[in-house]
């Protein structure tokens, strides 16, 4: 077989295991073997081999039988390390929770994809109580970016391992979560497809979380129709209800202020030729100012970020204890900035959000909005683990376009669309208004092959 049933899509080995061609146990077999012979060994925090191998010849006996599940039967999965999972505590990605009571269930999402037939392999790395952009982690190792040919990059977070280990072809798809474009930066970084959903649509339950107002889940994976079949199992549907949407007559807004600035000209230069090629396509393209993007960042300077003082309330009790010494200090610092931001500076941050997403949607409409994902390629990770302020600055840098949509309450869904420098990946994200998921995916779903272009 050319390839190795973790470098497959989603649509791709369901093809082989419906048609009889792979078996679940084998590919499950296949994928620890795999992982076990990846020199990077900071992918995973914790492997699920016993309980992935139950599944794996479950579902092989249901194949057998003629009981499939469906798309997603003898699938293999990574779980980010927020998802409960049955027996084990929630650690996401410190070791200060190590310790805890085991989870006593499957979060909800995980436990629907296990009656999707999917195959839970194990636990992935993760930016510490998922805070930071970078996928930096001094506990657990930090991911290295397998695009990377020169120096060791840093992975994108805070999905790191999650975007690691589907681009590395360890798994076909692995489960991730947005606060602050936790999902769609590491798909940018690695050269695959993030979908971040808005913010409501799956089950939060048993999701260990970092800023419930912000907090989304979604899918880092090969494909748009990838996404988009995880996504339907994750609402509990047995067939997806997503179809391809025309590209001619599509109406893209590319904002003009905040999104390209700094940004690298390679970069730009990625997401203009993807531009063009949607246009040829029979898409309409617009540039706008979108002032609400302005003010956000305005409000952040004003107040502090709404996830600041989000995290700082689920974490002032642990900041003020001895486990905060055994704490990413960088995670220290960023929280405790959130001890500055009044109950009166919330509520105004909350009530000038409502009014700017209110604006922004009837400023787009039902149109998409597509600008660079990020505004880089993925930097060395060696001088970000030595310079807290560099550190720092690039951690905003790379938050930066992807914030705006979880401010915004929007749907993004990143797409490789060419290279910057050093041949490392760029995405081109589309967005969308809240609970406009379907025809952003459809709409993604028939983009895909013009956006990448010759990228693979």
């Amino acid at each position: 077989m050319s390839k190795s049933f973790g470098a497959m899509s989603v649509a791709q080995l369901s093809v082989l295991i419906q048609g009889g061609t792979a078996d679940p146990v084998d590919v499950a077999e296949a994928v620890f073997e795999s992982i076990e012979n990846c020199a990077d060994k900071a992918i995973f925090t914790i492997l699920l081999e016993g309980r992935a191998m139950e599944e794996a010849r479950a579902s092989s006996k249901r194949l057998r039988e003629g009981r499939s599940l469906g798309l997603l039967e003898g699938i293999p999965i990574a779980w980010k390390d927020l998802f409960d999972i049955e027996g084990l505590p929630t650690t996401a990605g410190s070791v200060v929770l190590a310790a805890d009571p085991p989870a006593n269930r499957d979060a909800a999402v995980v436990a629907l994809l296990r009656q999707a037939g999917m195959i839970a392999i194990g636990r992935t790395n993760m930016s510490e109580f998922a805070f930071s952009g970078l996928g930096i982690n001094p506990h657990y190792g930090t991911p290295v970016n397998p695009r990377g040919a020169d120096y060791p990059r840093i992975p994108g977070g805070s999905s790191s391992g999650a975007g690691v280990a589907v681009a590395a072809g360890l798994v076909p798809v692995a489960m991730g979560t947005d606060t602050g474009g936790s999902v769609r930066i590491p798909a940018a970084f690695n050269g695959i497809v993030g979908y971040k959903a808005t913010r409501g649509r799956h089950a939060m339950d048993g999701v260990y979380p970092l800023a419930r107002s912000l907090d989304s889940l979604g899918p880092l994976c090969r494909s748009v129709r990838d996404a988009i079949w995880i996504d339907a199992a994750m609402r509990g549907l047995t067939v997806p209800d997503v179809v391809g949407r025309p590209l001619q007559g599509l109406e893209l807004l590319v904002p003009e202020n905040i999104v390209f600035d700094a940004a690298e000209p390679a970069v730009i230069a990625a997401f203009e030729a993807a531009l063009e090629r949607l246009e040829s396509a029979g898409a309409s393209v617009s540039r706008i100012l979108i002032p609400a993007f302005d003010q956000i960042f305005d409000l952040m300077t004003r107040y502090g970020p709404l996830v600041t003082a989000e995290a700082f309330a689920l974490h002032h009790k642990r900041l003020a204890g001895p486990d905060a010494d055994r704490m990413d200090h960088r995670v220290v610092m960023r929280t405790s900035l959130g001890s500055r931001i009044t109950t009166s500076d919330y509520i105004a941050i909350l009530q000038a959000r409502s009014r700017l997403i209110a604006d922004v949607d009837r400023l787009i409409g039902n149109r998409l909005i597509a600008f660079p994902t990020v505004a880089h390629v993925a930097p060395p990770i060696a001088p970000l683990e030595k310079d807290d302020e560099l550190f720092f600055a690039a951690n905003n840098k790379t938050l930066r376009n992807t914030a705006i949509g979880n401010f915004l309450d929007w749907c993004g869904v990143s797409i490789p669309c060419g290279t910057g420098a050093s041949g490392m990946p760029v995405g081109l994200l589309l967005s969308a208004a809240a609970n406009r998921d379907e025809a952003l995916l459809g709409t993604a779903l028939t983009a895909e092959t013009v956006v990448r272009g010759d990228f693979v």
